[in-house]
């Protein structure tokens, strides 16, 4: 299965795992599960770093490469497409990074 996570997910699994229930653990530790990246969870971080809402060990430029490769995510890009669904989507979220990652 293919997990794509939510921003907040996976900064909790990499700086704070307590916050996520032993079944989501199990789910990202599985070698069954391909687990990826949104850019659009890379936009956002970049957002809230620069508007100092969101400090991290280092720029995001270097932090989430870093953190993809040590972990073995895959990136998701596609930005284009994504954006273009999103924009159609019924309003079940108000939260603009939320309905790209949906999408």
């Amino acid at each position: 299965m293919r997990l794509l996570l939510d921003t907040h997910v996976w900064l909790w699994w990499i700086a704070a795992p307590e916050r996520l229930g032993p079944g989501t653990m199990q789910l990202l530790q599985s070698s069954e599960h391909e687990v990826v990246f949104s850019a659009a969870s890379g936009w956002e971080i970049a957002i809230k770093y620069a508007l100092g809402k969101m400090p991290l060990p280092e720029t995001p430029v270097r932090f989430i490469p870093a953190r993809l490769e040590r972990d073995a995510l895959k990136p998701l890009g596609r930005l284009l497409p994504h954006a273009l669904v999103a924009g159609a989507l019924p309003p079940h979220h108000q939260d603009p990074f939320d309905r790209m990652i949906i999408a």
